[in-house]
């Protein structure tokens, strides 16, 4: 299974790196990386990661620039693409087609081939716009997830938080994760 993980750059880049590295226990999936300019320079301001550590993780990573990627054509079979975190400068992108970078190239390949598509916002609060972009991407047949704690699972780290939020956002393509505590019904 191929996988694309898109990292965008708004706050939340620690989602799209706790992905690859949950992906990297897995060889049967192989991951394409693309990280935005800001997505870059957020790994810097809000992670103790460096881009090529983070790069490093995936099976394979793609300029952005670079709409001639394997990704950015249909006849690359792929099982869909994750983008986390997803700005509202991509979701623009993406929500009108504007396809100037490989993200929301590679975004707009998936979701006119019918693959899966899971966006990842991270705004708040979000204005009329936010929300026209987000009914719109739905409308298109993305999925939007953004990235909300359950506390019934009783997350005593802000890991906690996050390995659930991203294992839920896994839970969308089947990919099985051990982190995960799944809700059992109220005994």
């Amino acid at each position: 299974m191929r996988l694309i993980i898109g990292l965008s750059g708004s706050s939340g880049v620690i989602y799209g790196i706790r992905m690859l590295q949950m992906l990297a226990d897995k060889p049967e999936i192989e991951t394409h990386l693309v990280i935005s300019q800001a997505a870059r320079m957020n790994i810097g301001i809000e992670t103790d990661w460096s881009v090529e550590d983070v790069e490093a993780l995936a099976d394979e990573v793609h300029n952005n620039k670079n709409i001639g990627a394997s990704i950015a054509s249909g006849s690359f079979k792929t099982a869909g693409m994750v983008v986390v975190p997803c700005s509202m400068k991509t979701l623009s992108g993406i929500a009108n087609s504007y396809a100037d970078n490989l993200i929301v190239r590679a975004a707009d390949v998936v979701l006119k081939e019918r693959r899966k598509l899971v966006i990842v916002p991270r705004e708040s609060p979000l204005h009329t716009g936010h929300c026209e972009l987000m009914l719109k991407a739905s409308q298109i047949g993305a999925i939007l997830c953004p990235p909300s704690p359950a506390f019934y699972s009783e997350p005593k780290t802000v890991d906690d938080i996050v390995n659930h939020s991203v294992a839920r956002v896994l839970d969308l393509f089947d990919i099985e994760t051990d982190h995960v505590k799944r809700w059992q019904g109220n005994v």
